[in-house]
């Protein structure tokens, strides 16, 4: 779940790059995506017990 939203923060980083608009919430949201990248490999797989 980590994956998805970093990916979705990160497509809407580079859409700010490229349209240019939204100054620092742009770079706040790549901070904040690379921050969930992070934590999802830092926590790792959790098992599941069915």
């Amino acid at each position: 779940m980590f994956l998805k939203i970093a990916a979705i923060i990160i497509v809407l980083w580079l859409l700010g790059l490229i349209a240019s608009f939204g100054g620092q919430l742009i770079h706040l949201l790549l901070v904040v995506a690379l921050i969930m990248v992070v934590l999802h490999f830092l926590k790792g797989r959790t098992k599941t017990t069915s």
